[in-house]
């Protein structure tokens, strides 16, 4: 592995909830890339750099976030985490990166884009699906 890459990682989400904002979230908990939710799926393609650590890949950028020396995720920021006042929703999706395959980050390393997909509604409350939001498929784009 190149000692810093850029990867691209297309998080989508299958089934939002129509009207409801949502978008990346930046490091200092910015939202970027704000889109209105309507019938049909919505992608935000993630750049993530990835260096060479001492217990594997080190996923680095301006939306990755951390949690102790290994774990590395992305927040997709809903409703007024997404900058709308108007709404009721405040909610974020965390995704996990740091458990990429090893098989689809040598795909990605290589230029392809690696999709995680994701669910859109809770399965409590029928509101967009938030907290650590696991993705129900990873594979690479064609």
């Amino acid at each position: 592995m190149p000692e810093s890459h850029e990867i691209t990682i297309r998080l989508t989400i299958g089934d939002p909830v129509p009207g409801v904002a949502y978008s990346l979230q930046d490091s200092a908990s910015t939202p970027v890339g704000v889109v209105i939710a309507a019938d049909g799926p919505l992608s935000f393609d993630v750049p993530v750099r990835v260096a060479d650590g001492p217990k594997g890949p080190r996923f680095l950028g301006e939306f990755v976030r951390r949690e102790g020396p290994e774990r590395r995720f992305v927040y997709i920021a809903i409703g007024r985490q997404a900058g709308d006042g108007a709404t009721h929703w405040s909610r974020r999706a965390k995704i996990d990166i740091h458990t990429l395959d090893p098989g689809l980050l040598a795909q990605a390393l290589a230029g392809r884009v690696i999709e995680a997909r994701l669910p859109g509604r809770d399965k409590r409350d029928g509101g967009p699906a938030c907290a650590t939001t696991p993705p129900l498929s990873w594979h690479a784009l064609d």
